[in-house]
């Protein structure tokens, strides 16, 4: 019974998140992220009783249907949603609490060969938005909030948000945190190698051009 009553749970929390589901019917039949919560919840059941080959199997079946890759021994709580879904990437170390909502693109890695605890914990109620990549064996407390596109290599305090490369705390409790860093203005990787080529450039040409002054002085 308790099987079952997980199950519908899966199903409401998409009515309550998304406003484009409908019916019962059309969750079942055409929510990827879903199937892939399904799936896993199979896999993570043959994981835990050592059966590693089936339950990695499935996890690569639903990998394959969904574009959503959740290794089976990820421990994944209630009411879990993933919206969309597509290139989301969840680690075996992995654990996740009640009432967390992820999507598309996220991935929450490792950040190397480490062994042991080496992918996050994501407490009840977090919410993590595209293209988020959170690293490493960080806790990412309950209520918290990730910002489309940031990477979060620290541990998050409880109800704050998160938005940046690398991800900081711009807002706590409510309240907005004071930093130098203007996030609506991010450094721009790309931009500074750009200037770094510019200026190496510069400096070439002044060399050639003092090659030529020294050659015509020898003539």
């Amino acid at each position: 019974m308790h099987f079952f009553k997980q199950l519908k749970e899966d199903i409401d929390v998409i009515f309550d998140q998304d406003p484009a589901a409908r019916t019962y019917i059309e969750i079942i039949l055409t929510y990827s992220g879903l199937h892939a919560v399904w799936s896993h919840r199979v896999a993570h059941a043959f994981y835990r009783k050592k059966f590693f080959f089936i339950a990695k199997l499935i996890s690569q079946c639903s990998r394959f249907f969904t574009g959503i890759e959740i290794h089976p021994g990820a421990q994944i709580g209630r009411r879990f949603f993933i919206d969309h879904g597509m290139g989301v990437v969840i680690g075996e170390t992995c654990e996740i609490g009640d009432d967390v909502t992820i999507f598309q693109g996220v991935t929450l890695g490792g950040t190397g060969k480490e062994k042991g605890k080496r992918h996050p914990t994501i407490k009840n109620k977090v919410i993590i938005a595209t293209g988020a990549k959170v690293l490493g064996s960080i806790v990412i407390e309950e209520s918290a909030k990730i910002g489309a596109g940031s990477v979060v290599l620290k541990d998050v305090p409880a109800c704050s948000t998160v938005v940046g490369i690398p991800g900081k705390v711009v807002v706590q409790n409510g309240e907005r945190v004071k930093r130098d860093l203007d996030h609506q203005n991010l450094p721009d990787p790309v931009s500074e190698i750009i200037k770094e080529l510019h200026g190496e450039v510069e400096e070439l040409r002044r060399e050639v051009d003092r090659l030529k002054g020294v050659k015509e002085y020898d003539h």
